[in-house]
C-alpha cells in the first residue's frame, strides 16, 4: 500500500511535466508571449508587436495577430490579404528615391498643426520628400511664406460641392480629388491628415506599397472605434462600411491605377447615391472612401494598425500596441486633439509636445549622397472641370515642387539667390563683425498670421500699427490693445517653444483673445543678434491698410491716436503725388506706475511736473530734437520739419513706403537709416499737433547692454553706417551727399 501522500506527489509531477511539454510545444509553434495579451473583457487583444515569431501563430478565427482589424476580419471571403504587422517587412526604398506626400491643410489652426507633422517627418526621414499641400487661400498665404523660408512646397485646390458636417469643414473632402489634381506623372503618394505625428521613418510606410496586389489601389488602417458599427448611441446611423470601416488619416494611393479604374466617377456615383438618404457626411472623405470600399473591397490593401494609431474619443487603439517601439504614426483624430482621454494619453501627449517645441532649424540637414536638384518653376492651373458637375469648379492649383533633402538643406536653400549664396561664401569668420554680417544674410523661418485673424474692411484712410517684439516684451500687448483699437501687425521673434507659450498666453488673455484684428507673425529665432529691421519688414509687409504707424512695442499711443490719425490723413489729403511722413511726438516716463494722460493738455501738465520727458532727451537728444517740442506745445496745425542727422521719429507713412535696411541688427541706427530713406525719397516730415506716444520703462535688452559694454560692438555699428552711406550714394548719387553728416557721431545709440 502506497503512502497517503504519494498520489499527490505523482499528480504534481505529472502536472509539471504537462506544463513543460506545453511550453516546449508553444516554443516549437513559434508562440511569442509578447504578441498577445488579454483585454479587460477577457478577449485576446491584437497587438502590433515588434517582437514577432518567424512563423506567426494563426488563431482559430484565421487571422494573424497584429493584423489591421481589431476583432472580426471584414475582408474574409473578399480575396483581400489582410497583412499583419508581423509579416516580413518589405525593403525600404532606395536612399535617394523621392517620396511624395500630400496633406490637406485649411485655415489658421491647420497651418500650425502641419508644422508639427512636417517636423516629425523630417526628424526621422532618410529620403528626399516632396510635399503637396492642398490648401485654402488663408493657409496658402501662410504656408507659402513659411515653406519658402523653411523649404516646404505648397499647393491649393478648392472644392465645395459635397454637403459636409465634419469639424474640419469642406477641406475634409479634398483627398477624394487628389488623383485628378496631382501631377499626372505621379504614380503613388502618401496622404496625411495634419493631426498625425510620425514616430518612425516615413520610408517604412512607403515600403508598404510592395504589399499591394494587382487590383489593390488604396492602403488604409482599420478604424479603431465602433463608429461604423453604429452602436455608439441611440439612432446612430453611420455611412456604409466594410466591418469596422477604415480611417483616412493615413492613406497610400496608387494614383495611376486609381485613374485607370475610373476613381473620380466611382466615388461621385457612390456619394450621390448615399446622399439621397444620408443627406451629409459625418466623417468627411472617410465616409465616402468607406462606402466605395464596401462596394469594391478588392481595391483595398489593409495596413498594419500601428501606421495609424487613432486617439479618438471612443478609441480601441490600446489593442494595437504593446510597447513604444511598436508605434509608427500617432493620429489625434478627435476634435479634442491632445486633450483626448486615453490610457496612455500622457505618453502620447509628451511625444507630440516634443515635436511641437522642437527647433525647426535643426531639421535643415543635408541628405548625404543624394544629388542636388534645383526646384522647378511653379505651375498654375486656373480651373478644372469635374465630369457631371456642369460648370468648372473653382480651382486654383499651385504646385511648387521642392525636394526636401535632395539638395543641401541650409537656412536659405529655397530662397537663396546666386548673389546671396556668393555673399555667404565670401564672409570671413575672422572678421570682427562676422556676426553682424551673417545675421543680415540669415533668412528666418516666418509664420505669418500665427493666430486666427480677421482682415480689416477696406477704408481709404485706415492705419495699421506696426511693431516687433520678443518674449520679454509680451506683457506690453494687453496695454497696447487697450490703447489702440485699430488693426495691428506685430512680428514676434521666438523659438519654437516660445511660440507655443505665446499661443497659450493669448488664449488665456480676455483682452488679446477678443481681438481678431491683430495679426501676429512669428519669426523663428536664429543667430546671436536681434534682427530688428528684418522683424519690422515682416510686420510691415503684412499690413493690410493703406497707411501704417511705425512704432515700437514699448510705446503706448494716446487713446485717441487711432481716430486722430485717420482724420489727419483725410484732412491733409495725403496719397497721390504728395508723399508725407506724419511725425507722432514721442515722450517717456521713468515710473512703472503711471497715470496715462487722456489729452494733450494733461500730457503738458505731466511734462511740466517732471513726470514725463521728451523721449531720450537726457541720453540721445538729437534722436528727436528736430520734432521741435517747444513748437509742438503751442501748435494747432501740422507743421513741417527738416531732416537732421540721427533723427528717428515714429511716423505714419503709406504701406508701400521704403523697407528697413536689414544690415542693422541688434542695437543702433536701425530707425535712423529708415528715416534717411524716407527723406532721400522726398517724404515731407509733418508733425501732428495733437498726436503723442509714450515710452514705458523696462529692463534693458541684451543688445543695448552689449552696445554699452563693448567697443567692438560699437565699431561694427560704425562700419555698418559707413557701408550704408556708400550704398545710399550708389543708389541716389549726389542727392545722398548731405547724409554724410550722419557719420559724424561714430557711436550713436539710436
Amino acid at each position: 500500500m502506497l503512502p497517503r501522500g504519494r498520489p499527490r506527489a505523482l499528480g504534481a509531477a505529472a502536472l509539471l511535466l504537462l506544463l513543460l511539454l506545453l511550453l516546449i510545444g508553444f516554443f516549437l509553434l513559434g508562440w511569442d508571449p509578447e504578441c498577445e495579451r488579454l483585454e479587460p473583457d477577457g478577449r485576446a487583444g491584437d497587438l502590433g508587436c515588434s517582437h514577432c515569431p518567424l512563423t506567426p501563430r494563426v488563431p482559430s478565427d484565421g487571422r494573424l495577430r497584429g493584423a489591421s482589424a481589431l476583432h472580426e476580419d471584414p475582408l474574409a471571403g473578399h480575396g483581400v490579404h489582410n497583412h499583419s504587422a508581423c509579416d516580413p517587412q518589405p525593403p525600404l526604398p532606395p536612399k535617394c528615391e523621392l517620396l511624395h506626400v500630400a496633406i490637406v491643410c485649411a485655415g489658421y489652426n491647420s497651418s500650425r498643426e502641419v508644422i508639427t507633422l512636417v517636423k516629425s517627418m523630417l526628424f526621422y526621414r532618410r529620403n528626399p520628400l516632396h510635399l503637396h499641400l492642398v490648401t485654402d487661400a488663408v493657409a496658402r498665404n501662410i504656408l507659402e511664406t513659411l515653406f519658402r523660408t523653411w523649404m516646404v512646397p505648397a499647393l491649393g485646390p478648392q472644392i465645395s460641392w459635397i454637403p459636409n458636417k465634419h469639424y474640419s469643414g469642406l477641406y475634409g473632402l479634398m483627398k477624394l480629388v487628389l488623383p485628378g489634381v496631382l501631377p499626372p506623372g505621379m504614380t503613388r503618394v502618401i496622404v496625411l491628415d495634419t493631426d498625425v505625428t510620425f514616430a518612425s521613418d516615413i520610408a517604412e510606410l512607403w515600403a508598404l506599397f510592395a504589399h499591394f496586389s494587382d487590383k489593390q489601389v488604396i492602403g488604409l488602417v482599420e478604424n479603431q472605434s465602433d463608429w461604423y458599427l453604429g452602436n455608439l448611441w441611440k439612432n446612430h446611423r453611420p455611412w456604409p462600411a466594410l466591418g469596422r470601416g477604415f480611417n483616412t488619416g493615413v492613406i497610400l494611393l496608387l494614383l495611376d491605377q486609381l485613374r485607370q479604374v475610373g476613381w473620380e466617377q466611382m466615388w461621385k456615383l457612390t456619394a450621390r447615391r448615399e446622399l439621397l438618404t444620408l443627406t451629409a457626411t459625418s466623417l468627411a472623405d472617410q465616409d465616402i472612401f468607406n462606402a466605395v470600399i464596401k462596394e469594391r473591397p478588392e481595391l483595398l490593401q489593409p495596413l498594419p494598425c500601428v501606421w495609424n494609431l487613432q486617439l479618438s474619443d471612443h478609441t480601441l487603439a490600446e489593442r494595437c500596441y504593446s510597447e513604444a517601439a511598436d508605434l509608427k504614426v500617432i493620429h489625434w483624430n478627435s476634435p479634442k486633439k491632445v486633450r483626448v482621454k486615453n490610457k496612455h494619453a500622457e505618453f502620447f501627449r509628451n511625444f507630440y509636445l516634443t515635436f511641437l517645441g522642437y527647433d525647426g532649424n535643426l531639421l535643415r540637414r543635408e541628405l548625404f549622397g543624394c544629388p542636388s536638384q534645383p526646384p522647378p518653376e511653379a505651375e498654375q492651373v486656373k480651373g478644372a472641370t469635374f465630369p457631371g458637375l456642369g460648370e468648372p469648379c473653382p480651382l486654383l492649383f499651385w504646385w511648387l515642387p521642392v525636394l526636401l533633402g535632395a539638395c543641401p538643406v541650409l537656412a536659405l536653400a529655397l530662397s537663396r539667390t546666386p548673389q546671396l549664396q556668393r555673399a555667404l561664401a565670401q564672409l570671413d569668420e575672422e572678421d570682427a563683425c562676422f556676426e553682424f554680417r551673417q545675421q543680415r544674410l540669415t533668412v528666418h523661418r516666418v509664420h505669418i498670421t500665427f493666430l486666427p485673424h480677421k482682415p480689416p474692411p477696406p477704408r481709404p484712410h485706415d492705419v495699421t500699427l506696426v511693431a516687433q517684439l520678443s518674449m520679454d516684451r509680451l506683457q506690453m500687448l494687453e496695454a497696447l490693445c487697450r490703447h489702440w483699437p485699430g488693426p495691428m501687425s506685430l512680428a514676434l521673434y521666438l523659438t519654437d517653444t516660445e511660440a507655443q507659450q505665446f499661443l497659450r498666453f493669448v488664449e488665456a488673455s480676455p483682452v488679446l483673445s477678443a481681438r481678431q484684428d491683430v495679426a501676429y507673425h512669428v519669426v523663428y529665432r536664429e543667430g546671436p543678434l536681434y534682427p530688428v529691421n528684418q522683424l519690422r519688414n515682416v510686420a510691415l509687409a503684412q499690413a493690410l491698410t493703406p497707411y501704417v504707424f511705425l512704432s515700437d512695442i514699448d510705446f503706448l499711443p494716446a487713446y485717441s491716436l487711432y481716430d486722430y490719425l485717420r482724420a489727419s490723413i483725410e484732412q491733409l489729403e495725403l496719397g497721390g503725388r504728395r508723399k508725407a511722413a506724419l511725425v507722432v511726438p514721442a515722450f517717456e516716463t521713468l515710473r512703472y506706475r503711471f497715470s496715462f494722460p487722456s489729452s494733450k493738455a494733461e500730457l503738458l501738465a505731466l511734462l511740466d511736473a517732471g513726470s514725463l520727458y521728451t523721449f531720450r532727451y537726457h541720453e540721445w537728444p538729437q534722436g528727436h530734437a528736430p520734432t521741435d517740442y517747444a513748437r509742438w506745445r503751442e501748435a494747432q496745425e501740422p507743421y513741417r520739419v527738416q531732416w537732421a542727422a540721427d533723427y528717428e521719429p515714429y511716423v505714419v507713412v503709406p504701406r508701400d513706403c521704403p523697407r528697413y535696411d536689414p544690415r542693422f541688427v541688434g542695437f543702433g541706427w536701425n530707425k535712423v537709416a529708415h528715416i534717411v530713406e524716407l527723406d532721400v525719397q522726398d517724404f515731407e516730415l509733418l508733425v501732428l499737433p495733437e498726436a503723442f506716444t509714450i515710452h514705458l520703462p523696462h529692463a534693458p535688452s541684451l543688445d543695448i547692454s552689449r552696445f554699452r559694454s563693448s567697443s567692438a560692438y560699437r565699431d561694427c555699428l560704425q562700419a555698418l553706417k559707413e557701408e550704408f552711406h556708400q550704398d545710399l550714394s550708389r543708389r541716389y548719387g549726389a542727392a545722398a551727399l548731405k547724409y554724410l553728416t550722419a557719420l559724424q557721431q561714430p557711436h550713436s545709440p539710436a
